[in-house]
């Protein structure tokens, strides 16, 4: 784990306090209001009340608002690659490893949106979710054989839409399942492009030292390629690319559209056709902060990867190719938050270093989850903010750290925040922006249990994942039945 950021802040108190609603909305789900009674609430429901009715820690999803952003990036691809526009037409892909449900799948794809999966399990949910298996993906660098046969076998026999191909050993096992199946798979390779993206060294998976994809110069492609082409069993769909996540603006995006464009070209020479696909990948950024940029909007993203690919095909002289993206987490992340209560509230003296801005002390406040359910912290060294969601104070603001129950100092979930002073035990806090990768990156680490995902809409709540049990966590255990 990285742990800390490399540089604390250390500003003047006040500098640190999390943007309200209407101070910042893109941090926020969009129902996010603070009532008169200085209660937050999202989705038509008061956050303390879901405390009292169900259960804290929690995450708290704005249905609507992921429905929203889903038909956003939907829409965004399909209007601005529309055939009207000589293009031939395209498809936004939801990440499943940000956060999957079977409440999530039929919500996004209620919206036109597919589903890219990357185990048996997130390939499995999709599928008993109810996804069109033509709209599903399967990636990995290091599939099981049961992932692939599902992926062969889904839909009555048909498979699903695509499977992408990470390594050459990969081409011989996907064919010879195919082939004992006696179907053919749909196929994508994944292509290192070289272009280094991403909010952290461990999110940038463009670059070529890294384990996803097959080198796009090195001659690794060209030998993919040749062993695709000579499986009978094998369908040659296309060229896949991601540079990373948490990507700031559209030139990253640009840079690799043209790159696999020109791949694309070269290889359609080689085999005597036009490849009908490529796929951009995802790693759009989203704001935690408000430090941080507004991210950008699905509909610049899409206007500017199509430009770009329209650009590259026209200079290369090659038909445009059908062209898809996933998101990521820019579709799940702000429309859920993170509900804690808090419990153990005291002061640590610090070194010299950090004394003069934040008066000598620091304050701890103790929550009632921690790196269990928001590992980036620890992991990224990830910056949060949050703040009271169950009363406004007049109290002055304090430098504050949130930490969690676990036995580690590294149990961190926000770095740096201003509170009100009177935050004391009892109150509740919120968390913005953790609908990705806090339950989906969640563990039971001090045998602590899963918190629940709520669904909120139109002033009603419901679990669309429950909380786990003591129960549940022992039931594992043949010694403890």
């Amino acid at each position: 784990m990285s742990g800390a950021p490399e540089s604390m802040d250390h500003r003047p108190l006040g500098d640190l306090l999390c943007p309200e609603p209407d101070e910042r909305p893109d941090l926020w789900p969009w129902s996010a209001r603070r009532r008169e009674d200085g209660a937050l609430e999202i989705g038509g429901a008061a956050l303390p009340d879901l405390a009292r009715d169900f259960a804290t820690p929690a995450f708290i999803l704005d249905r609507a608002d992921l429905r929203g952003r889903a038909g956003v990036w939907a829409t965004a691809m399909a209007e601005e690659f529309w055939d009207g526009y000589g293009m031939a037409g395209a498809d936004a892909f939801y990440a499943g490893k940000a956060f999957l449900s079977s409440d999530v799948v039929r919500t996004v794809t209620g919206e036109g949106m597919g589903v890219d999966t990357a185990s048996l399990g997130e390939l499995t949910m999709a599928l008993r979710a109810g996804a069109e298996p033509s709209r599903i993906g399967l990636h990995g660098n290091n599939k099981l054989n049961s992932e692939i046969e599902l992926a062969l076998t889904a839909g009555d026999g048909a498979g699903i839409g695509r499977i992408f191909i990470d390594s050459l050993a990969e081409v011989a096992q996907i064919e010879r399942i195919a082939s004992a199946l006696g179907t053919t798979a749909r196929v994508m390779v994944r292509v290192k492009t070289g272009v280094h993206a991403g909010g952290n060294e461990y999110v940038s998976t463009g670059h070529e030292d890294q384990k996803f994809g097959v080198g796009a110069f090195d001659g690794q492609l060209d030998e993919v390629i040749a062993a695709v082409e000579a499986s009978p069993h094998l369908e040659l769909r296309g060229l896949h690319s991601h540079i990373g996540s948490q990507i700031q603006g559209t030139a990253a995006f640009e840079e690799a559209a043209g790159i696999i464009c020109g791949l694309a070209a070269r290889i359609s020479t080689g085999i005597g056709r036009p490849l009908p696909e490529i796929d951009l990948g995802g790693g759009v950024g989203v704001a935690y902060t408000g430090d941080d940029p507004v991210p950008t909007s699905p509909v610049e993203a899409a206007r500017a990867i199509a430009a770009a690919v329209r650009g590259a095909c026209e200079e290369l002289g090659m038909p445009i190719p059908r062209v898809s993206v996933e998101p990521g987490r820019s579709t799940i992340a702000p429309a859920m938050v993170s509900l804690y209560r808090v419990g153990a509230v005291k002061d640590a003296t610090l070194g010299e270093d950090a004394a003069e801005a934040l008066h000598g002390r620091r304050r701890y406040i103790a929550v009632d989850g921690g790196m269990s359910d928001n590992i980036r912290p620890a992991l990224y060294g990830a910056r949060y903010t949050a703040t009271l969601a169950n009363r406004v104070s007049d109290a002055p603001p304090v430098r504050s750290r949130i930490v969690g129950k676990h036995c580690e100092s590294g149990d961190v979930i926000v770095w740096d925040v201003d509170l009100p002073a009177d935050t004391a035990a009892g109150d509740l806090l919120v968390v913005p922006v953790t609908g990705a990768y806090g339950y989906s990156m969640a563990s039971n680490y001090n045998m602590l249990t899963k918190p629940g995902v709520l669904a909120v809409e139109n002033g009603e709540a419901e679990w669309i994942m429950r909380p786990q049990s003591i129960e549940d966590l022992l039931a594992l255990d043949p010694g403890c039945r």
